[in-house]
């Protein structure tokens, strides 16, 4: 599954990964002032039997600081698989033999990749990125953003932080069935805020907020929040549960069959909306070097 899943994906993260290995030495290069830090997290579930299923899930963070500025760069993805068993006998009640056949599905892929730089001006801070994500499932090919604003960071200490900030965006989203007549790009306005609670010496409690909106059309907004907790269980290694919110108002259409009648013949195919909210839980092992 892993293999498959770095096939299929490597010409969209290629790019993504060569920059993620280089940036350290770039950056380091031009401020030897700046201090790096890697947080990777790996998830898989897999279960067999009369049916087989199998998730697996991946986040790398990269992050540096040195003086006033702080660079983040971020990768990850969850890819789902299910095979079904279908057995069918022959011959009588009394003597048969059994045949077996599996069917495999893909039943989950999403994947991202941005960056991100921060300039402090004190409590205050600019910052731009850019980002792409893909979820075929929620009808969304590929999404790319541009994003520049500023923000505050209204607390700030040994157990915490809370910040907020506002950004104009930029955004081009290619569907997997397209809507007639839309335009795939549109300039937005973005709105974030970014809590973090240390409620022990061993446990975290983080929360991510970030809605967007299109500025041509009202109705087009979206909002991801991402709530987790983190439980230390040494200096570089820590378990983590995160619970994620993807809500879309105006979701990407998904092209279903169409039939004359219940259980009749399919006559073609129709665009209609998704889901508005997608939600997704993991629970994580976290590497930190």
């Amino acid at each position: 599954m892993l293999s498959d899943f770095l096939n299929s994906r490597r010409s969209a993260l290629l790019p993504v990964v060569a920059i993620f290995a280089l940036s350290p030495a770039l950056l380091s290069a031009q401020d030897e002032g700046f201090q790096w830090q890697n947080e990777s997290e790996l998830s898989y579930v897999s279960t067999s039997g009369n049916a087989s299923a199998s998730t697996l899930g991946f986040k790398a963070a990269l992050t540096g600081t040195g003086g006033l500025n702080t660079f983040k760069l971020e990768i990850g993805g969850i890819r789902g698989e299910t095979t079904t068993k279908t057995r069918t006998a022959i011959g009588t009640t009394g003597s048969f033999t059994v045949n077996e056949t599996e069917t495999s599905a893909l039943t989950a892929a999403n994947y991202f990749a941005r960056a991100r730089y921060d300039r402090s001006l004190g409590p205050a801070f600019l910052f731009g990125g850019a980002g792409w994500d893909r979820n075929t499932f929620a009808g969304i090919q590929n999404r790319y953003q541009l994003a520049a604003g500023v923000g505050r960071t209204w607390v700030e200490g040994e157990t915490g932080h809370f910040k907020t900030d506002v950004a104009g965006t930029y955004t081009v989203q290619k569907d997997v069935d397209p809507t007639p007549g839309a335009d795939d790009g549109f300039a937005g306005v973005r709105a974030s805020i970014d809590a973090q609670r240390q409620l022990t010496a061993t446990a975290l409690l983080a929360s991510v907020l970030v809605g967007d909106l299109n500025v041509n059309d009202s109705e087009d907004f979206r909002a991801d929040w991402i709530t987790s907790l983190s439980l230390n269980i040494t200096s570089a290694l820590a378990f983590k549960t995160a619970l994620q919110l993807i809500y879309d108002h105006q979701p990407a259409l998904l092209k279903v069959p169409l039939y004359d009648t219940a259980g009749g013949t399919q006559t073609g195919d129709v665009l209609t909306p998704g889901e508005e909210l997608d939600s997704v839980l993991t629970l994580t092992l976290v590497i930190k070097i």
